[in-house]
């Protein structure tokens, strides 16, 4: 049975240092109960409790369970490995205490850090990839990352691949996942993101299938992205002026992914993610609309 949660995300609390005010926690979780959802992942470390025992509780207590967190890692840098793998190991093992022995660690390269990716995201050229050296760093990073977290806490490790990141791209992801081990690394999926990268989401359910562990469902507005294209916006305005819209009135055919993942017998999660900036829009009604959109095609 697919199960669906929400992130913090989709309330403006992002992993970025941005201005503006968000909701605090509990107001989130039960915002996010209320819409119907059975789930959450982590966000930032600190936003919600960092004793295991207050985590557990405040989750449980609403009949949620806890799927994952996004933990952004410069993975071109090996010189920042270790601190990256720092706090995997600390948010693994924080969620493991806590009861949440399934919990996923998504790991990105630590996205919007670099200026040309997050100034062309969405439109990345050959000339803003990285070189042979600095891609080997970024194949080692993630592996080490993966295995220690592994090896020290039980938690597996997805890669998210991240629009105004190194590893954005449908060829910069096929290469990371055929150049690290199928049993220690898999992917999360985030059909938003792969379509703003330029790829098709239900080709890659097929091309990848065997290392999608975890799915994010998210939309893209292809006519933002084509103003964004125009008017040569970064990440972040992207993001201000929608490019990540709600479900079913973007770009992405969740009807035709919906049925190949029943189709496949897929009983893990879908973390629905509606990327907002803080204080932008009206997330709790938000989220009930992506709700009832999912429970329109049987979820």
């Amino acid at each position: 049975m697919i199960k669906v949660a929400n992130a913090p995300c989709s309330w403006g609390v992002l992993e970025f240092d941005l201005e503006g005010e968000t909701v605090e926690y509990p107001q989130f979780l039960d915002e996010l109960k209320d819409a119907g959802y059975a789930g959450t992942e982590l966000g930032d470390w600190g936003f919600m409790p960092t004793d295991p025992n207050k985590l557990g509780e405040e989750i449980r207590s609403r009949e949620l369970d806890l799927v994952g967190a996004f933990v952004p890692v410069k993975l071109s840098e090996a010189d920042r490995h270790q601190e990256g793998i720092d706090v995997g190991v600390k948010t693994a093992a924080l969620m493991q205490k806590a009861g949440f022995d399934d919990a996923f660690i998504v790991l990105s390269d630590d996205n919007t850090s670099v200026d040309a990716r997050r100034e062309n995201a969405g439109r990345i050229t050959p000339d803003l990839m990285l070189d042979e050296e600095r891609w080997k760093a970024v194949i080692a990073g993630a592996t080490r990352f993966a295995k220690t977290v592994r090896d020290e806490t039980g938690l597996r490790t997805v890669i998210h691949h991240h629009c105004a990141g190194y590893v954005e791209t449908p060829g910069e992801l096929e290469r990371l996942l055929a150049d690290t081990p199928a049993d220690t690394l898999g992917l999360v999926l985030d059909m938003g993101h792969y379509r703003y990268a330029g790829g098709y989401p239900l080709a890659a359910l097929e091309h990848f299938r065997d290392r999608i562990w975890h799915i994010h469902y998210k939309d893209y507005s292809a006519a933002v992205a084509a103003e964004a294209r125009s008017n040569r916006w970064d990440y972040f305005e992207a993001v201000q002026h929608g490019v990540f819209c709600e479900l079913g009135h973007g770009d992405v055919d969740f009807a035709a992914i919906t049925e190949e993942l029943k189709r496949r017998e897929y009983d893990g999660w879908i973390v629905v993610e509606q990327d907002v900036l803080p204080g932008m829009g009206a997330p709790p009604a938000c989220a009930r609309r992506n709700r009832d959109f999912l429970a329109s095609l049987g979820l």
